[in-house]
């Protein structure tokens, strides 16, 4: 008795993947860091070896400072640390610093306005800060300051910059109106 056997070998049919005049199964085209199929996913290819993308970007991408992810395009050096565009922000309001000016104070960046509000000095006559940009120009004497508009007399109102005065307590008068004191 011949028993003839009804199993055949099934040929399992993959896609063929091809880059660069090469090819793969589908199943053999693989991440070279994690070894997983990368099928039709986005791959990067570098030195000869092909990564998927999440792989790529852990083993070669810079990762931001602030949020510890890849940089995949653009991006912002300071203090020569990677940042996004996105989380460079000021330390104070946390608007985005990216192609605006800013400045920084113990390793912390920050928007004019909001240093300005922080650290600069104050002016003695309307109190707001006095930031020196763009080559404002003010006055200081005895420990205070005054923007160049805001340096007049108390009683006439006279602008003193560049002229004499004479001081009464906290007021700045001109020599006119101090002739009495």
């Amino acid at each position: 008795m011949i028993f003839k056997s009804s199993f055949q070998p099934k040929l399992f049919c993959t896609r063929k993947m091809e880059y660069k005049g090469n090819s793969w199964h589908e199943t053999c085209f693989i991440c070279y860091r994690c070894q997983q199929p990368i099928g039709t996913k986005s791959f990067i290819p570098k030195d000869n070896q092909n990564f998927c993308v999440p792989c790529y970007e852990k083993q070669f991408a810079m990762q931001c400072v602030q949020c510890k992810k890849a940089i995949t395009t653009g991006g912002v050096t300071y203090r020569e640390q990677p940042w996004h565009k996105e989380c460079f922000v000021c330390t104070g309001c946390k608007k985005q610093l990216s192609g605006q000016r800013f400045t920084s104070r113990d390793e912390f960046a920050y928007c004019l306005s909001c240093f300005c509000n922080l650290y600069a000095k104050k002016c003695a006559g309307c109190t707001n800060p006095i930031s020196g940009l763009g080559g404002t120009k003010y006055i200081s004497f005895e420990e205070r300051q005054w923007h160049n508009d805001c340096f007049n007399c108390k009683k006439c109102s006279l602008s003193l910059v560049g002229r004499g005065f004479l001081t009464e307590r906290d007021d700045i008068l001109c020599p006119e109106c101090g002739k009495d004191i």
